[in-house]
């Protein structure tokens, strides 16, 4: 027993145990935040949509729609999970380095994050809530730069685009967007009363300004990447800022304009994508037009001295 049959410092059994501690831990982490999301939305009163509806912002979503887009996070993970399982196939190796590199342990820090802000929200505990929503997006952020810089998605592996890349950006865009920002609102007092629907025009600007440049962010993004998943997950906040009324117009009209023009920004890059490409395709001359020696008129003729100058 004095030594192990592994040489446990060799890269490629380091890569294995992260791998083994990933499918372990990732899962785990997700039953947790699930668990922990389901009790503070549906069995403790208040409710974590109750908080949202007793304090409304400038910003404040609707709390069916927000519920809708967590379930798609969840679903995202459970497809993540998923290909953990098969990542030990020696096919997927791959996979197993954009998980363990790429992702590594943020994702398994992230749910624990979100269960614990959970708990918080629920406790009206706002400033540790926003505390909690920056750590998130810092986690989030960092995985989701890591996986674009070291392991970008490709069209040769559409697993991993779909079920890596696809599921982080997801989960990074609703607290980036949205959580942080309403939890920080509330946290400073950027609120009204229900019970005074009348002062929702209050702090119309400081809503203004976090969902324009949020949103411009995102235009950009769309722009220059044809980001599929960002354009969804805007357009899906949008949505579910401008159904909670009432809204102040600034705002109402900020978020109404993003749904029309982050599909509209999508759909535009791609066309003038695929319309640049097909412009720069060079049809090649076949072989016929290189036979210098065919008798087509195309290749050098005989000239008739005679004929073009004249006879003497």
């Amino acid at each position: 027993m004095d030594s192990l049959p592994l040489d446990i410092s060799h890269p490629a059994v380091q890569d294995y145990l992260s791998l083994v501690r990933l499918q372990v831990l990732t899962p785990l982490s997700l039953l947790i935040n699930i668990a922990t999301l389901v009790v503070c939305s549906v069995i403790v009163k208040p409710s974590a949509g109750s908080i949202i509806k007793s304090h409304p912002t400038s910003i404040s979503p609707s709390p069916s729609l927000i519920s809708a887009y967590v379930v798609a996070i969840c679903l995202g993970q459970i497809g993540y999970c998923t290909l953990l399982v098969v990542a030990r196939k020696p096919e997927t190796k791959h996979t197993q380095t954009t998980i363990v590199k790429g992702v590594g342990l943020s994702l398994v820090f992230a749910n624990w994050l979100m269960a614990l802000w959970a708990v918080c929200w629920v406790l009206e505990f706002f400033l540790l809530s926003t505390i909690l929503l920056g750590l998130l997006v810092l986690c989030l952020l960092y995985s989701n730069i890591a996986l674009l810089t070291y392991h970008p998605p490709t069209s040769s592996r559409p697993l991993d685009t779909a079920l890596i890349h696809a599921p982080l950006r997801f989960f990074l865009i609703l607290p980036l967007s949205l959580l942080f920002p309403y939890s920080l609102f509330i946290t400073l007092g950027l609120y009204y009363s229900p019970s005074n629907p009348e002062d929702y025009g209050r702090f119309a600007w400081p809503g203004f300004g976090v969902t324009c440049g949020a949103n411009l962010i995102g235009l950009f993004v769309i722009m220059m990447r044809r980001d599929i998943v960002w354009a969804v997950a805007a357009t899906w906040i949008c949505v579910s800022i401008w159904t909670a009324r009432p809204k102040p117009a600034p705002v109402y009209i900020t978020v109404i304009l993003f749904t029309v023009l982050h599909p509209l920004a999508l759909i535009g890059t791609l066309l003038y994508r695929r319309l640049t490409k097909r412009e720069g395709r060079i049809a090649l001359p076949t072989d016929e037009e290189h036979d210098t020696g065919a008798p087509n008129g195309h290749g050098p003729r005989e000239i008739d001295a005679e004929a073009l100058w004249g006879s003497g």
